[in-house]
Order: structure tokens, then C-alpha cells, then sequence
């Protein structure tokens, strides 16, 4: 898979980020911040309310580079800046864009930006990978 990508390639996953995925993610990272886990803590604080940790977001570009690229690619880098929070339930959009590839190496530039339905970006950045396939 992968070698039939060109330029200009876009392609689109939603996800909801759930309760259960941030309480995993806080299980396997270690990361126990009760802004990602304590209501009543998260509540007296600027959001409001619980986010997700910044990372469940980069975790899924890399799923959205799988399911819109091709799976058996090798990250080689991805630039994060994160925008606005995600909360907990809130439905984000991927999309990413092949901005870039270097054919002779089999080498990608994507842009990877998240968004809510709303149009709000919370997560923008570039990602380079390897395809395992050079594209044609």
C-alpha cells in the first residue's frame, strides 16, 4: 500500500474522544494531570471543564496517516502546535494532505490538522514518513 500517493492526496477520519480513551491514555503515558481526569478539579480551572491530553490527538494523526495513506509507513517526524482543547466527547476531524514526497527515498510531507465539525482547529502540524512501497 502507499505507492499509488501523489501530491495533493487528502484524506479524512473522525473520531470521538471518549472518557474511557483518556483514562487509557493516562494508564499507559503516566500522565495523571487531574485536568485530564478530576471533574471537580478541572471545573475551577480556565476550561472549565476536562480536556484531553494534547497527545490521544497526535496518537490519532498517526492512525488518520495509516487509514489515509496506507499502513506499514514509518513516522519520521510530525510537528504538533496545539490550538484549542478537546474535551472530553468532543468529536475532532483529521485531515491530512500529501504536501510533498520525495520519490527516489519513498518520502512524505504531510500537513496534519484537527478540527472540530465546528470549524475550530484544535491541533495543527506537518508529519514526514516513510512508505515501505516507494510511490510509483
Amino acid at each position: 500500500m502507499g505507492h499509488h500517493i501523489d501530491v495533493g492526496h487528502t484524506a479524512v477520519i473522525e473520531v470521538k474522544v471518549t472518557d474511557k480513551m483518556v483514562r487509557q491514555f493516562a494508564e499507559m503515558s503516566g500522565d495523571h494531570n487531574p485536568i485530564h481526569l478530576d471533574d471537580a478539579y478541572a471545573a475551577k480551572t480556565r476550561f472549565g471543564k476536562r480536556i484531553a491530553h494534547g497527545m490521544i490527538v497526535g496518537a490519532l494523526i498517526s492512525r488518520s496517516l495509516v487509514d489515509g495513506i496506507g499502513g506499514g509507513g514509518i513516522y519520521l517526524g510530525q510537528t504538533l502546535k496545539f490550538v484549542n482543547p478537546v474535551f472530553i466527547d468532543d468529536t475532532i476531524v483529521i485531515t491530512i494532505k500529501v504536501t510533498g514526497i520525495r520519490k527516489e527515498k519513498g518520502i512524505c510531507t504531510v500537513e496534519t490538522n484537527v478540527a472540530k465539525p465546528n470549524g475550530d482547529v484544535v491541533v495543527k502540524g506537518d508529519a514526514v514518513i516513510m512508505l515501505m512501497a516507494p510511490p510509483a
